[in-house]
């Protein structure tokens, strides 16, 4: 009886659709049949929840179904028989809801009703998901619109939509054991080469087709980096349907609102958190695909123990908190539920890395990217280009705009002061800018721009508010505490309304959520400045150690001894979770820093000498700060820069610069060395070091040239223990070098050993310079064979190094297997005939070497070796991109050289430039070579020079050039070509179609050549420059080509120099010039076109747009010649370089028409 009316109010229904998703339009008044209303209902029923049968139905449930249907006689044998053979479950269920579909309404309804009034769980979300889907959704929307504008920490232009996440293979021990800031100024905010990029919208899918998804992902990311933001990006996105749409379920929590939970079970947790779920176990089942975010874990109170962990399956279980989440990463819990963590990078560590699938990091901002942002929030007035140029000049602040909260602060508060005060006054120290922004927070509903207000107006209540403040980040720092509740707020005195206020809503950020409302400091670095304010006051009339909360320590009484207090634990702290800490406190002893705080902090009077006290303190320090400059050294020279007290830094700068610290790098310098590394590109990006160490100073740096860019080391005398050192720099995982030179040093077949084994683990050298050691054939085969295993490397110059034959053997088998290799330099190396012939037959199957250098090598070049090295052109596969250029220059090819390359040149398409300058080429070694390029697609460049091909080779020449359109460049100067080979030349460009550049110097050609030039100009479309100096072509030839350029429009350039040229030469050319508006360059230079020939060229200057370049050097133009040239360029903008050399001008006319020129064309160059 239940599931007889269960199915008439089904039947009711039929009289109405859906319309809009619950807008009713009644169909009552229609006239048209109720059988045919309820079917058209009921097949949509049946469309709209297609995707939920095949998402859910399980096999089990399909059978009940089936079983159903059967036993009220609404399916036959027949179809269930068919349904059953469809094969897959998916394919049945397809099967199952089309002969469903294709029945009366009656036979729809039965099913309806049937898994209406199922309870199954199947049932429950066939019947129920999208809306309980759609529900959640529009929830999670309007939870995170409200945070939108406190979100909105980028422009557009930098919108996390166009940005990536990068994929990471584990942390480096500097992002595991240091400060975040110790990190960004280490790396300078660079991201490692080698690290591949994830987009948001693929977190959760297999990075490969025979992969899985991840189950467990973690993203890291230092304090203020956006970590938060892009979760509540990807949240919005995916509740958009933007993305990952195939996650049925996201459910986001802060491990802030967790530390407020004790015992609970993960049911009840989502329940707690998402009321509008009503049956958590829904959500949580493996039907869906849920993604559970766990946000900010270097938050959370609880320890996480994952080996003694109780073991808790039940998702209805109650636990512990920390228990609750450690079987859920494990997988223990929700194994079916997708786990996204994260947290700043010095706690990743806490989940072990065999349970975490994937990490990812967040990259920061760029040089360009905070560029970009200036532009954007700060370009009223000239701001933004302001603050950049105020970066520029002091590199810390740049290097901390990495972070984009950081930049926001950094940029306000720059722009803030920047409205009342000069820009001289902006501060040049973290602990300065802080100060300030403290101090523009304080002054409540003050506009810009305006008056200085009066201490005792703005700074009543807030030197209170500050102090409990500073108490509050004190003992949290101290305490790894970042976030506090209301609770922690009134333990120091602080009224959570007071928070509301200029001062504390610019300082404390309020993070209210259903569970839980928290509170924590604007950023990490707002926690220790206000930290340090705390402690620099409270030090001066503290008795008893600030570091211990209770009173029971012995008595500290004095700041000096607090302040070596602070030193010593920071220096003893192995995360130096309080680097920042002590920079602020000694920064707090500058009186420029510290003025802004004035009327906030209670400071009494301070003559100055603490500040040269500490100074003193922190340089002894410095000298004694052991045998490797480790980050905690390092953090002191950053001390020193916020104490203001520079002289060694600007010293150890400007030493690096000029390349003299040899003999100079003390303890102390090897710190201050340390520190700039981190804080100038200019020292890290090419760290240049040659001459300046030995092996005690490379000891000691060692851990701060891990984050150099391209670290030069040359002329250090290194031998052989200097490269294991090196070797274990290069092996570390927080490696950045991308180049090294160590050229010019002692290193031997030991040194290239440990340098191998690096080179076996190494993702991020892409450079290796060796030149001029003596490694030799066994260090040659030690660095072969890593290098059949890197595929990082793209350049190695083994120059000079005795490798030999066996080397070049060893290096042959490198090129048959590397394929990331780009040049390879092995000049000087003696690898005899033997060497060349297994480098040849490497390269036949090489792919990727462009550039190879092993010429002159001590080798006999006979007939039978240049064959060897002409088939290193050979390529099995031409079509893929190879060789590329090949300078065989000087090495007497002769004829059977070329005989051998031109041989080679019909399978090689792939070779771009071909050089074969001064190698006795005749005519013989031509017809061979033109043969070659009529079958040659790929070859684009061709130097002849200083050969000997003669007229006949010219003629071979044309013939080819009839048929190749693929050669742009070809040089055939003093081939002693003559008239009759050039002219044959001529005929060829008539038609060629692809041939730019044509060298014909010192070839003897006269007029009639330079005639057939001319005429193939006035029909070729393609030729840019056609050099034919030194060839006596006379008047008459320079008429012919002038008369080409009246009509040719694809000319650029055109070198007529020494080509006894005279006045009438020069008339005809100023005549074309007129009329031409493509040539840019013209070289006239050793000719006599005279004063008349100038006065004609300056007329043709008035009209000409196009010449840039004019060169009229030793053509006896005369004072007068001169001035007509320099009067014409008033009314001639384009021309950027003229040459009026060896004129007879004299000293003073020089300077009078030099002047002329800079004031009529002040853009033009003059040599004269």
């Amino acid at each position: 009886m239940e599931r007889k009316t269960h199915y008439d109010s089904i039947l009711d229904r039929s009289k109405r659709i859906t319309w809009q998703d619950d807008c009713y339009v009644d169909l009552q008044s229609r006239s048209c049949s109720s059988s045919s209303q309820a079917e058209t209902e009921e097949l949509g029923w049946i469309q709209l929840h297609q995707d939920q049968f095949q998402r859910f139905t399980t096999a089990t449930f399909l059978e009940e179904m089936l079983t159903h249907m059967r036993k009220v006689d609404l399916l036959t044998s027949a179809e269930e028989a068919r349904i059953k053979e469809a094969g897959r479950l998916q394919d049945r269920v397809s099967v199952f809801t089309a002969v469903v579909a294709g029945k009366d309404g009656q036979v729809s309804d039965a099913l309806r009703g049937f898994i209406e009034s199922s309870d199954s769980q199947v049932a429950q979300l066939i019947v129920n998901y999208d809306g309980i889907v759609r529900e959640h959704k529009e929830v999670l929307l309007r939870r995170y619109e409200q945070l939108r504008d406190r979100d909105s920490v980028s422009c557009p232009q930098l919108n996390i939509s166009n940005r990536a996440l990068l994929l990471v293979d584990g942390l480096s021990d500097l992002q595991q054991k240091e400060h975040d800031l110790m990190q960004v100024g280490a790396t300078r905010g660079g991201r490692r080469n080698h690290l591949r990029q994830l987009g948001l919208a693929k977190l959760l899918e297999p990075l490969t087709r025979v992969s899985l998804p991840p189950r467990v992902s973690l993203t890291v990311g230092v304090a203020g980096i956006g970590k938060t933001t892009w979760l509540r990006h990807f949240i919005k996105q995916w509740s958009q349907g933007l993305i990952c749409t195939d996650v049925s379920f996201v459910l986001p929590f802060t491990f802030c609102e967790l530390n407020s939970l004790e015992k609970l079970s993960a049911e009840r947790l989502v329940k707690l958190a998402f009321p509008h779920l009503t049956d958590p176990s829904l959500v949580l089942s493996s039907s869906c695909r849920t993604l559970l975010i766990l946000d900010g874990l270097d938050e959370f109170r609880c320890p996480l123990n994952f080996a003694d962990a109780a073991s808790c399956t039940d998702p209805k279980k109650e636990v512990s908190i920390d228990d609750l989440v450690t079987n859920i990463i494990r997988g223990n819990l929700l194994p079916d539920v997708a786990v996204w963590v994260t947290c700043r990078p010095g706690v990743a560590s806490l989940i072990p890395g065999g349970l975490v699938d994937r990490v990812t990091e967040i990259p920061g901002f760029s040089p360009n990217d905070v560029q970009t942002f200036l532009r954007h929030h700060f370009s009223e007035r000239g701001f933004s280009s302001n603050i950049w140029a105020h970066l520029e000049s002091h590199k810390i602040l740049k290097v901390m705009c990495y972070i984009p909260c950081i930049c926001w602060i950094v940029a306000d508060t720059l722009t803030y002061i920047m409205q009342s005060e000069p820009q001289e006054g902006l501060p040049k120290t973290c602990t300065g800018l802080y100060a300030h922004f403290c101090s523009m927070k304080a002054e409540l509903g003050e506009p810009r721009g305006r008056e200085p207000v009066k201490t005792d107006q703005v700074h009543g209540s807030n030197r209170k508010l500050l102090g409990n403040l500073g108490r509050l980040a004190f003992y949290g720092l101290l305490k790894h505490k970042y976030t506090f509740s209301e609770q922690d707020l009134r333990a120091n005195g602080i009224e959570p309304l007071l928070t509301q206020s200029s001062l504390g809503s610019g300082l404390l950020v309020r993070e209210d959520s259903i569970i839980f409302t928290t509170y924590r400091f604007t950023h990490l670095t707002l926690q220790e400045f206000l930290a340090a304010t705390f402690y620099h006051a409270s030090s001066k009339r503290a008795i008893f150690d600030l570091f211990s909360e209770s009173t029971m320590s012995w008595p500290k009484i004095g700041f000096q001894n607090h302040f070596k207090s602070a030193l010593q634990r920071s220096q003893q702290a192995d995360d130096g979770h309080l680097d920042v800490f002590v920079r602020f406190v000694t920064g707090l002893l500058c009186p420029a820093a510290l003025k802004p705080l004035g009327g906030l902090l209670a400071l009494g009077k301070d003559d100055g000498n603490q500040k040269a006290w500490a100074a003193g303190f922190l340089q002894s320090l410095l000298v004694g700060a052991g045998a490797v400059v480790s980050l905690r050294a390092v953090n002191l020279a950053y001390c020193l820069q916020e104490l203001q007290h520079t002289e060694l830094l600007r010293g150890v700068e400007e030493d690096l610069r000029l390349g003299s610290l040899a003999g100079k790098l003390s303890r102390a310098h090897c710190v201050v060395l340390g520190y700039l590394l981190h804080v100038s590109p200019e020292c890290s990006e090419r760290t240049n070091l040659t001459g300046s160490l030995n092996y005690a100073t490379v000891k000691c740096l060692l851990p701060q040239l891990l984050y150099c860019s391209h670290l030069r080391l040359e002329n250090n005398h290194f031998k052989d223990d200097v490269m294991e050192l090196l070797g274990s720099l290069l092996s570390a995982k927080d490696c950045h070098i991308q180049k090294i030179s160590l050229a010019e040093n002692l290193i031997s077949n030991k040194g290239a050993k440990a340098l191998s084994r690096a080179l076996l683990v190494n993702r991020t050298l892409t450079s290796l310079n060796l030149r001029n050691n003596n490694i030799g054939s066994k260090g040659a085969r030690f660095l072969s064979e890593a290098l059949k295993m890197n595929q990082v490397l793209v350049s190695v110059n083994f120059q000079n190094n005795a490798i030999e034959e066996e080397g070049a053997q060893a290096l042959a088998e490198v090129l048959q297997c590397n394929r990331k290799l780009v040049s390879l330099n092995m000049r000087k190396n003696a690898i005899g005939a033997g060497g060349a012939k297994r480098i040849a037959e490497a390269l036949k199957t090489n792919r990727t070497l462009t550039k190879l250098m092993y010429p002159p090598n001590p080798i006999s070049l006979h007939s039978r070796d240049l064959l060897l090295i002409c088939a290193v052109f050979i390529r099995t596969n031409p079509s893929v991109p190879s060789l590329c250029v090949c300078r065989l220059c000087s090495n007497q090819l002769g004829d059977k050289g070329t005989i051998a390359l031109a041989e080679a040149l019909t399978l090689n398409h792939t070779l771009l430039s071909l050089q074969l300058q001064s190698n006795s080429i005749s005519n013989k070694g031509m017809t061979a070579l033109t043969k070659a390029l009529r079958l040659n697609h790929g070859l684009v460049s061709l130097n002849l020079r200083e050969n000997s091909i003669g007229v006949e080779g010219a003629k071979n020449m044309a013939h080819a050039l009839h048929e190749n359109n693929s050669l742009q460049e070809l040089d055939l100067t003093a081939n002693l070509l003559h008239d009759e080979g050039v002219q044959a030349i001529a005929g060829a460009i008539r038609v060629n179609q692809g041939l730019t550049s044509l060298h014909l110097q010192w070839n003897f050609i006269k007029s009639s050549a330079t005639k057939a030039l001319a005429h193939a100009l006035l029909s070729n479309a393609t030729m840019q420059l056609l050099d034919l100096q030194e060839n006596a072509i006379g008047n008459e030839g320079v008429i012919f080509l002038a008369e080409a350029l009246k009509t040719n429009t694809s000319l650029h350039t055109l070198c007529l120099q020494g080509v006894s040229s005279g006045t009438s030469g020069a008339i005809a050319m100023a005549e074309a010039l007129m009329s031409n508006q493509s040539l840019q360059t013209l070289d006239l230079r050793g000719n006599a076109v005279g004063m008349e020939g100038a006065k004609a060229l300056a007329n043709a200057l008035k009209s000409n747009r196009s010449l840039k370049s004019l060169n009229l050097q030793e053509n006896s133009l005369g004072m007068d010649g001169a001035i007509f040239i320099a009067t014409a360029l008033k009314g001639n903008h384009q021309l950027t370089y003229i040459n009026l050399q060896g004129n007879g001008i004299g000293e003073s006319g020089a300077k009078v028409i030099s002047d002329a020129i800079t004031t009529s064309a002040p853009g033009c160059v003059v040599d004269i």
